[in-house]
């Protein structure tokens, strides 16, 4: 698997080889960037799928060279038009996995309708051929996912028709077993023959409403056949002359924004990559980004997020002046999930995607509905049911998202594709990604292969650590546990730093593209 590509006419990075494979077979058969993304967001859904897959969300940002500009994408869904607080009553959280924790309805069918629909060459069979070809015959088991199979084994073998798929005779398949989903690659055959309206109008919608309905869920029919993604204008901001773009509310991404234009008040040439101060300024940056974020963020159909405060130069200004450079914050952040899959693609015409889609937790609510092979999100899991909170479970509402793919652009081209799998990592690892990239000039497998950070609690632990690899230097660590940072030194490489990938293009066109070590992906470029 190549971790580092150079090539002039393409490029594709994800985390996981076969994915990455179908989206250079798109580009060899003729099609774009479009129609590439597609067929690799539809394969991870096959070979990834304790990450991703056609029951979860996706936010897709698109630059068409003809047009020069960038488009944001909302594929993420709604919640029922039924399901409310009351659903709940006397429950201090919705449920985390089950049929009813599955209570938003998938949007990633939708999105794949919009962006290949709208901007492709090839027809919806060709892109998803490759997923059906894996689906139907097989593929061998990745590391990554017989890691989480073993981590949720348990929770796996609570529904019968997930037991039936990802515990084959009641075991956890070995490492490079042949791993089938036949259900799944008939219901991607039923939306080649029915496109989008097969799953949200059809019979995939009647078959999953009727396995939720049999385990007690709470999504209909109708909610299905409601649903609708949406193009929106993304969220933008600056950082050394470069224009940041990010996926607008219900998504988190301008807190990636908010951080590097605080940060850019700092000198990177007197801040030494690695040292005390590089690591400080960029956790304490995003603690103050967090604040804004968990204050504000929910569906901005319900309420308001003020986007143009929280990005402009004068609150960049504020947030860096308030960054102690001797005293880490005390500051608490609610976990998330982190079970996501990043990818990007640039064709020889110009046209790049970058997108991000998720399950939420690794496999999602656990529910596989009926005999779909259909694994639903549990993302609906992370409304609160407190009446006040702003992201409060309402009918017909998006919740605050944490999936944000990202990209820059200078002189109104992109330059730099990136994102990286982690609830509350992605706005730390894309920082740390694009700071390297742009203020110490490493190529994208050198920025996201070095030693990584992780701040902040995730599901099952109640700390607020801050997680160093254990290759950052003995005299960084050291400092930071000495500011106040609650360290905790972890394995070189670690799984819970997420997966992040990279591309960057030269203003000659030229395109390197770097994946995670830490994953199963590849990076192919011509």
């Amino acid at each position: 698997m190549n971790r580092a590509a150079v090539g002039k006419q393409a490029m594709v990075v994800s985390p996981h080889y076969l994915a990455s494979e179908a989206g250079a077979e798109m580009l060899r058969r003729g099609g774009n960037a479009f129609d590439a993304a597609v067929a690799v967001s539809a394969c991870l859904g096959v070979v990834y799928p304790h990450m991703t897959g056609l029951g979860g969300d996706c936010f897709w940002l698109t630059y068409r060279a003809g047009e020069g500009r960038v488009r944001a994408y909302n594929g993420s869904g709604r919640s029922g038009a039924a399901v409310d607080r009351d659903c709940f009553a006397g429950m201090e959280s919705i449920p985390h996995r089950g049929a009813r924790s599955a209570i938003t309805v998938p949007g990633m069918v939708d999105g794949w309708a919009a962006v290949q629909g709208q901007n492709g060459r090839l027809t919806l069979a060709e892109a998803l051929a490759p997923a059906i070809r894996h689906a139907a015959e097989g593929f061998p088991l990745s590391p990554d996912q017989h890691f989480f199979t073993v981590k949720c084994k348990d929770m796996l073998g609570e529904c019968p028709e997930t037991a039936a798929i990802y515990l084959p005779h009641g075991t956890v398949p070995a490492v490079g077993d042949r791993f089938v989903q036949r259900e799944l690659a008939a219901t991607l055959r039923a939306l080649v023959d029915g496109g989008r309206e097969a799953f949200y109008e059809g019979e995939i919608a009647r078959a999953i409403v009727a396995g939720l309905r049999r385990a007690d869920g709470l999504l209909s029919e109708a909610d299905f056949a409601a649903h609708r993604g949406g193009w929106e204008e993304p969220a933008t901001g600056v950082y050394r002359g470069y224009t940041l773009y990010q996926a607008p509310p219900n998504s988190q991404g301008f807190t990636g924004i908010m951080a590097l234009q605080a940060l850019e008040r700092f000198d990177p040439a007197a801040t030494p990559y690695g040292s005390y101060a590089y690591y400080h300024r960029m956790i304490e940056a995003i603690k103050l980004t967090f604040i804004d974020r968990n204050r504000d963020l929910t569906d901005p159909d319900f309420h308001r997020v003020p986007l143009e405060r929280l990005l402009s130069r004068a609150y960049a200004d504020e947030l860096a002046g308030r960054i102690d450079p001797n005293r880490a914050m005390d500051f608490d952040s609610p976990p998330a999930g982190s079970d996501t899959a990043y990818a990007a693609v640039v064709d020889e015409e110009g046209n790049a995607v970058s997108f991000i889609q998720s399950l939420y937790f690794e496999f999602g609510s656990g529910f596989t509905a009926g005999n779909t092979g259909v694994l639903l999100q549990n993302r609906g899991s992370f409304f609160s049911l407190d009446p006040t909170h702003v992201n409060t479970l309402e009918p017909n509402k998006r919740t605050f998202h944490t999936l944000m793919p990202a990209m820059a652009c200078l002189d109104g081209k992109p330059r730099f594709l990136y994102g990286t799998q982690g609830g509350e990592g992605q706005p730390q690892t894309q920082t740390a990604i694009f700071t390297r990239m742009v203020d110490y000039g490493m190529a994208p497998h050198e920025a996201v292969a070095e030693p990584r950070w992780l701040w902040g609690r995730t599901w099952g632990e109640a700390s607020r650590e801050l997680k160093l690899e254990g290759r950052i230097d003995e005299e960084t660590i050291r400092r930071l546990s000495e500011a106040g940072h609650d360290v905790r030194v972890v394995d070189a490489y670690d799984y819970r730093m997420g997966h992040a990938h990279a591309i960057a293009i030269d203003g000659d066109g030229m395109k390197r593209g770097g994946t995670d070590p830490r994953c199963d992906g590849a990076a192919i470029g011509w």
